[in-house]
């Protein structure tokens, strides 16, 4: 109970800070005229405070271990060529995609520690994030990450049916670490992540994910994919 209330009331993502205080100053301008806007305007502020919360996080830190780029809810676990603006090749790796609704925390992790060799915008689409086809049609932001042993993945940020701004704050050759944050998504969204070849996902569709914390894959182990059962 009491981490989840902590969550609630993490402090926002600086991305926000605009939103918050337009919706406070709307709601304050506008009360001048009706106490109902006015609560309106403090209502607006509120949801955005809650929208752009951005908890700490307990990132795993043993070597070879993939977390988590973002919360939400695996929607998919397939293998994919990855998006072709970032330069990996047409060979089909796994692919986790994590949808987020608006009531999950939009700030996303890098999934390893890794340099950024290449960022790529695509625009594009604003199909419910959910649907499949948003990996491809979607407006996008892919970030390749490449390991100390010389292996790459990709994480790539997807604007949904109401979100029509991602932030990203990193720049090719930046180094981070795993669990650091590196940009958001605003108002609903995607997450995919492309795996090295050979290495299998970890987690099943239907699963919930915790930026920065859930282990998504194991690139020491040879255990092959996992299935998992409502139950």
């Amino acid at each position: 109970m009491l981490d989840t209330l902590a969550s609630v009331l993490s402090p926002p993502h600086r991305a926000g800070l605009p939103f918050i205080a337009a919706a406070a100053l709307a709601g304050l301008v506008l009360g001048l005229f009706s106490t109902t806007l006015l609560w309106l305007g403090i209502a607006a502020a509120l949801f955005c405070a809650y929208f752009f919360r951005d908890p700490a996080r307990v990132t795993p830190t043993r070597a070879g271990l993939v977390v988590a780029p973002a919360d939400g809810r695996v929607v998919s676990v397939a293998e994919a060529a990855p998006p072709a603006e970032l330069g990996l090749g047409p060979e089909p790796r796994w692919r986790v995609a994590i949808f987020l609704s608006v009531l999950d925390v939009h700030v996303n992790r890098s999934p390893v520690d890794g340099t950024v060799t290449r960022i790529a915008y695509q625009p594009g689409r604003f199909l419910n994030a959910a649907d499949d086809k948003a990996s491809e049609d979607n407006e996008r932001n892919g970030l390749v990450l490449a390991m100390a042993d010389g292996r790459t993945l990709a994480v790539v940020q997807i604007a949904g049916l109401i979100a029509r701004r991602i932030v990203c704050e990193v720049r090719e050759g930046e180094a981070l670490a795993a669990g650091q944050r590196f940009g958001l998504i605003r108002f609903g969204s995607r997450t995919d992540l492309y795996l090295p070849p050979g290495v299998a996902p970890l987690v099943a569709e239907g699963q919930r994910m915790v930026g920065g914390e859930t282990v998504v894959a194991d690139l020491h182990s040879p255990e092959p994919r996992r299935f998992g059962a409502v139950r």
